[in-house]
Order: C-alpha cells, then sequence, then structure tokens
C-alpha cells in the first residue's frame, strides 16, 4: 500500500497527502526555479527531513535515559549547488533548552545524531553538517 499520494496541481505545485492520517502538505518550486515559493519546495523537505530524523531519534534515546530535551529548537540550512541542481549540503543546528545537562548526557544525545533512517539514506557526496549548542 502507498504511503504518499501526490496530486500535481499545476504551476509548478503539487499536493501531497499521507494516506495514513490524512494530512496534506503542499509544495512550490522555489523562486530561483521558476516557482512561486509560496510553500516548502521539495529539497526544503528533504532538509527538514534530515532535521527532524535527527531530533527523533535523539529524542528516542534521551526518552530511554531519562534526558529532558524538550524544547530543543532545530535550525536547517540547505545549501543548494549548481550543475545539476541539488543540495549540496544541510547544516543542522541544535540548540538545546537550558537545563545543566551533564558531559554524559550531552554524549548520549549526540552519539545518536547520524545514525537515523534519513542521515544514513542520503547519497554520501550530501554533506551534513551537525552541530550542538547546550
Amino acid at each position: 500500500m502507498a504511503t504518499i499520494e501526490t496530486i500535481y496541481l499545476g504551476d509548478l505545485r503539487t499536493e501531497n497527502e499521507h494516506l495514513q492520517s490524512g494530512n496534506k502538505v503542499i509544495t512550490d518550486a522555489p523562486v530561483d526555479n521558476r516557482g512561486k515559493g509560496e510553500f516548502f519546495s521539495p529539497t526544503d523537505l528533504l532538509a527538514t527531513a534530515l532535521g527532524s530524523c535527527i531530533m527523533t531519534i535523539m529524542g528516542i534515546k534521551a526518552r530511554d535515559n531519562d534526558i529532558d530535551i524538550e524544547g530543543t529548537k532545530v535550525e536547517v540550512t540547505k545549501i543548494m549547488a549548481s550543475d545539476p541542481r541539488r543540495v549540496a549540503e544541510v547544516i543542522v543546528e541544535f540548540h538545546f533548552p537550558k537545563k545543566n545537562y551533564s558531559e554524559e548526557e550531552k554524549q548520549i544525545v549526540e552519539s545518536v545524531a547520524g545514525t537515523s533512517p534519513v542521515p544514513l539514506s542520503l547519497h554520501p557526496d550530501l554533506i551534513q553538517t551537525i552541530k550542538f549548542n547546550w
């Protein structure tokens, strides 16, 4: 069974439905690629998936070790390249709440950052820069 159904709405825009939940995400081509840039672009979603996947696996590890990382913010920066047009680098920067984490707790959470499905699924030429701000 399919996971997602995508409908092309025209004008370089798609509507994507998560079939299990019914939630929808609309994408636009970015302005620098003849789109309107009014919604996430497909490459924005790739970068978002990287950040949220790493955050999720860190959340699992933190929960398993009774470490509270609720409120952690992730800033994701996507850097494009051309010839061919592609995502060249994604910078994922974590900002943890001020909760006086021990060095051991920090190491536990950081240790799983590159081990979740999205980082492991991306092409090795895509640079994944991960930064931690405690």
